[in-house]
């Protein structure tokens, strides 16, 4: 089997970085690099995307590999990586803002409470943003629900952070579990996991995860925090409907059409088994990510678009607009895979592969061990999930596609541990909320906390068994 450890640069054309350095040398070179990132970030708030550009140079330099490789397998990652990851992004930010903007996450929220009864609320808000965190960013779901959230809370007279936890915890597990997210998609990227059994198994994960950190664990915090004012700065007001307004089925058939292809194509490579069959091939074709999340964005300009009255050039305006905002996160993922491919040139990857293998650690508890160190140190799930990803990538060469598929998701859920003061998701869930950052340590921070353990709790298990 050929060596795992410069595949995107010898696929390019590009010379591997020369791995003279000591294990003991790349051990530092990698602490050095990752503490540049956190201190550049948290205390002197640069930019992430230039942190890690930053903090590649630095890695380089310290493992004693040559400026000119150096920015062979930046450029490389860095490419390789937005090429793979950054137009599945775009295709779900213009799917995420037609859900928006045509009413559709409205529709869905309003048919939901509508056949729902006062104790299921917090069941049906889990519910609610697990479906609409789908094709949706975190932070973009956040502002999205948190109004759905607000009027439930005041129509219901129901307390706020009862089911104001349930739906942040939707939205957590989907971002950190299930692909299309740009954490999960990225892992997937550097692991060479396949996307559609990932998909299966992140959200075999995310069900139970979901259940014990939303509803359950909402009754707790609810306790805890107590009785919530709705804030005045982001009390919902009581606008009029829309005239037009898609339909809940069409709405719903849309956001889960990309998963349907992902897992129909996942379940045909199993079932059929044939590369060279055209059954298989034509569901290789509809259910690769690109092509699935591409379908579902085009279905939507009709089914969400055109259903809310929106002309043509209203369409295009709305998914143009959807791109700008979305900038800094292709950025950030991209300078993620040349810090990535850095790791794996100078060698760590390998000295991890070594490490492991004498302190007989399993591959899945190390990489979320990993993820939980860089996600309390630098506040953020998808620097935490591109960095470990990188790091422990050799151990993933010789695994199952299922064990791979794990070991994904063990670093999804080490990237969501405790949220804190240095993470930007805790300040927006504490000002929407109205809370004290004691109150938020005690409730979202809990929260993203039992979404991590419980999720690696039922993985490792899980790989025993398949």
């Amino acid at each position: 089997m050929e060596t795992p450890v410069t595949p995107t640069l010898l696929a390019a054309g590009a010379p591997a970085l020369p791995h003279t350095a000591s294990n003991g040398q790349l051990l530092l070179a990698v602490l050095l690099s990752i503490g540049a990132i956190v201190l550049l970030i948290t205390r002197l708030k640069l930019h992430p995307f230039l942190a890690l550009t930053l903090g590649s140079g630095l890695l380089a330099a310290v493992a004693g590999a040559p400026f000119d490789k150096l920015l062979a397998s930046f450029s490389t990652g860095f490419g390789a990586t937005v090429a793979s990851v950054g137009l599945l992004i775009g295709l779900g930010a213009m799917l995420g803002k037609l859900l928006a903007d045509s009413g559709g996450a409205n529709t869905i929220a309003d048919t939901v409470l509508a056949r729902t009864g006062p104790k299921l609320l917090p069941w049906a808000m889990a519910l609610i943003a697990a479906v609409l965190g789908l094709p949706l960013f975190f932070e973009v779901g956040v502002v999205l629900l948190v109004p759905i959230v607000l009027l439930v809370a005041r129509r219901g007279n129901a307390p706020l952070i009862g089911i104001g936890i349930p739906a942040l915890a939707g939205l957590s597990v989907l971002h950190g579990l299930v692909p299309p997210h740009p954490g999960p998609l990225v892992a997937v990227d550097a692991l060479h996991a396949d996307l559609g059994v990932t998909l299966a198994l992140g959200l075999l994960i995310a069900v139970p995860t979901l259940v014990v950190a939303g509803p359950l664990f909402g009754r707790l915090a609810q306790r805890w925090v107590g009785p919530l004012e709705i804030p005045a700065e982001t009390a919902p007001v009581e606008t009029v409907k829309r005239e037009r307004t898609p339909k809940f089925g069409a709405v719903l058939a849309t956001i889960l059409l990309p998963v349907v292809l992902m897992l129909g194509k996942a379940l045909a490579d199993v079932v059929v088994d044939d590369p060279k069959a055209t059954v298989q091939r034509v569901f290789d074709f509809i259910g690769s990510p690109l092509i699935a999340l591409l379908a579902a964005t085009l279905l939507g300009m009709l089914t969400l678009g055109r259903a809310a009255g929106f002309d043509k050039g209203r369409i295009s305006e709305t998914v143009g607009s959807a791109l700008g905002p979305i900038a800094g996160i292709v950025f950030i993922v991209g300078a993620g895979g040349g810090f990535k491919q850095t790791l794996i040139d100078v060698g760590v990857g390998q000295a991890v592969s070594e490490w492991s293998g004498k302190w007989h650690v399993s591959a899945l508890l190390l990489g979320w061990l990993i993820a939980v160190l860089i996600r309390l140190a630098t506040g953020s799930a998808t620097v935490a999930t591109i960095t470990a990803a990188g790091i422990v990538a050799p151990l993933a060469a010789d695994m199952s596609t299922s064990h791979s598929a794990l070991l994904v998701l063990a670093i999804g859920a080490g990237s969501l541990f405790l949220s804190h003061v240095n993470d930007a998701g805790f300040w927006l869930v504490k000002e929407y909320f109205g809370m004290s950052v004691g109150q938020t340590l005690k409730s979202w921070s809990v929260m993203e906390t039992i979404i991590s353990v419980v999720a690696i709790a039922l993985i490792l298990p899980l790989s025993l068994i398949i």
